[in-house]
């Protein structure tokens, strides 16, 4: 119990982290699909495990500093351009009829043609927008990944055991039958073969260990740890697998809400869209205002002294304006059309994206099912079969009418049974887990439609 109040505390302030770039978001929109999955989780290691994936992995931190940066450019391309000053100094001042002109300055003003900026803000409050959406994929695919390679650390932890158990028949059969030779009840071979099979059996815990230390590295360069840091996996993970209800048509429009990468596809044709609209403006001219003000002496020679002009030596202030001339219509044209066509790029990439979605879906709607039919078979039948075998080989040994390469056989189908077993509970939590991240949410909520559907 303190072991899970621990995990649950640490879970809360890392799921906390994860989601606090959407804290100043509306409370009635949804939790982002890696949150939604990983609060959807029930071992609490796994989901510390997972949780802590989303906040340490380089590669989310990354992805959130580009979408950020990316943030940062609406508000620059939404302000008017900067202003230009301009100071003018005369080598040689200009004799004019109030005096002598000494400097001039001014400054001028851009003004781009109505509705230009608000597009520009638009195009890049959408590319931020896709940017973020692909921080949520990133971690939803983070989420699968951890997933996976914990539940095969699960399944090599489980490996193990019935390696070792099966290896502590074999020596107790060799003993046995080391026993029986040397008081000349059974045969030598039998015993070599046991020798043999044990030493087999060793070279396979070994090879299991090597397996254990490269999945640990991964998931350990995952959530941003040293290859070799603890990482604790509990020996009854394997057996939460329980069955679940799918239905095809309720998976695609669920994939449909919540996958980030739609999010992504509609923001940049929205993008796209407001790009079309900038580029048909350019046809437009863009204005410039301004002021300037030269500064005046008064005359000094002798006309100008002895009869001094109206507004002699008096400062000039004047207003300017300028407006561009968009004449060059095939440069504009170019325009559109590129805007046009990277539209059309971007409705053709959010095709693709449903299409390999509704395929994805398809394809584990298919698989989950088969997984967990080839779990209840080796489960229920495979197994028995193995036990009732190694019952009778058990038997025929004791009384003579089998040998030790019989039990040997029998022992091995036993084995190779609780090994198919694990694989294909690993497998079906797997494709659970994949599942889950082809719709971007827990499958909880559609277990229990299905059931009460059934």
């Amino acid at each position: 119990m303190r072991f899970e109040k621990q995990y649950s505390a640490r879970f809360a302030l890392v799921v906390l982290a994860v989601a606090w770039p959407t804290v100043g978001q509306s409370a009635s929109q949804d939790p982002s699909p890696a949150i939604r999955i990983v609060a959807g989780i029930e071992d609490p290691v796994l989901r510390e495990v997972v949780g802590e994936v989303l906040e340490r992995n380089p590669g989310v931190a990354a992805a959130e500093g580009r979408a950020r940066a990316a943030a940062g450019r609406a508000p620059q391309v939404r302000a008017l351009p900067d202003p230009v000053a301009s100071l003018t100094t005369f080598l040689e001042s200009p004799e004019t009829r109030t005096g002598p002109q000494r400097l001039s300055a001014g400054i001028v003003q851009g003004l781009p043609w109505t509705g230009k900026l608000a597009l520009k803000e638009q195009a890049a409050l959408h590319e931020a927008a896709a940017l973020e959406s692909e921080v949520e994929a990133k971690r939803l695919t983070l989420v699968t990944e951890s997933r996976r390679l914990f539940y095969e650390l699960a399944f090599l932890e489980r490996y193990r055991e019935i390696t070792e158990e099966f290896r502590s028949h074999l020596v107790q059969h060799e003993e046995i039958a080391r026993a029986r030779y040397s008081t000349g009840v059974g045969g030598g071979q039998g015993v070599i073969k046991l020798q043999a099979e044990i030493t087999r059996i060793e070279n396979r815990l070994l090879e299991l260990e090597t397996r254990r230390v490269r999945l640990v590295a991964q998931l350990n360069a995952l959530r941003d740890r040293e290859a070799g840091s603890s990482l604790p996996v509990p020996p009854s993970l394997l057996s939460s697998a329980s069955e679940v209800w799918l239905d095809l048509g309720r998976l695609v429009e669920t994939a449909h809400r919540y996958r980030p990468e739609l999010a992504t596809a509609d923001s940049r044709i929205a993008r796209a869209e407001a790009l079309v609209r900038l580029a048909e403006k350019d046809y437009r001219p863009d204005f410039k205002v301004g002021l300037t003000f030269t500064a005046v002496d008064p005359r000094d020679d002798t006309p100008g002294r002895l009869q001094p002009p109206e507004d002699n030596g008096d400062d000039i202030l004047a207003i300017q304006g300028a407006v561009t001339l968009p004449v060059w219509r095939r440069k504009l044209a170019a325009g559109v059309e590129e805007a046009i066509e990277l539209e059309s790029a971007a409705q053709e990439a959010k095709r693709e994206i449903e299409a390999a979605i509704e395929a994805t879906i398809g394809d584990l709607a298919q698989q989950v099912p088969l997984s967990w039919r080839q779990l209840r078979l080796v489960q229920d039948l495979l197994v028995v079969q193995a036990e009732e075998a190694l019952e009778s080989a058990q038997a025929g040994y004791i009384t003579g009418n089998l040998n030790a390469l019989d039990l040997l056989d029998a022992e091995h189908v036993l084995f190779e049974a609780h090994t198919a077993v694990a694989r294909a509970r690993t497998d079906y939590l797997v494709g659970l887990a994949k599942l889950e991240g082809a719709l971007g949410g827990a499958l909880e909520s559609n277990k229990n439609t299905e059931r009460s559907e059934s």
